[in-house]
């Protein structure tokens, strides 16, 4: 229980994917300038994580690797990604058309955002069983969500401040973004060996 809390936090925290691996930069700069529909795409995403992780590592597992076709995984993790997003697309538009519509193009280009695959990859290099997968897919999303949630909140609050005429807009989202990535580099020390 204890390796999975860490393993949790080390996804969340210490190795968060958009500011420390930097991972999913598009939708993290592209998204949040409104905190709803930041917070939106957070919790899409994180479910989308946590569906994938859960299936390719079941379908890796037991199809792929039992059957000798490694060539192919990456092309039916793909293919389950593409399946995940369709899915968390058409229950949005059904539960929150307007959220739906806030996300825009951003929600079917969760299937291209580089955090997905990426954490598939990754579990599968790290050897991650069917739950380990599971617990480290929803540590990214909370960390990602967590990351998008405070980066909407501030430029929210940049938007109405009196911001230098150079550094408006992409500028001081950068330079933010800079310090966030600094910030959360100090969650470092706690991992210990954490991966």
């Amino acid at each position: 229980m204890v390796s999975l809390l860490i393993l949790f936090f080390s996804a969340a925290l210490v190795n968060n994917f958009v500011l420390v691996r930097f991972l999913g930069l598009c939708p993290f700069l592209g998204v949040s300038n409104r905190l709803q529909a930041a917070t939106g795409m957070g919790l899409a995403t994180t479910f989308v994580l946590v569906l994938t992780a859960i299936c390719c590592s079941i379908v890796n597992k037991y199809f792929v690797y039992a059957y000798g076709l490694e060539a192919l995984d990456l092309i039916i993790d793909i293919t389950i990604i593409a399946v995940a997003v369709q899915l968390v697309e058409i229950m949005i538009r059904f539960i929150s058309f307007e959220l739906y519509n806030a996300l825009g193009i951003y929600l079917p280009l969760i299937t291209t955002n580089c955090i997905v695959l990426g954490l598939v990859l990754l579990n599968g290099a790290l050897n991650h069983s069917v739950l380990e997968s599971a617990v480290f897919a929803l540590g990214a999303g909370a960390g990602f969500t967590l990351v998008l949630v405070l980066f909407a909140a501030i430029r929210e609050r940049l938007a109405i401040s009196d911001v230098p005429a150079p550094f408006k807009n992409t500028a001081i989202a950068l330079i933010t973004a800079g310090l966030m990535s600094m910030a959360f580099m100090g969650f470092a020390g706690f991992a210990g060996s954490a991966a």
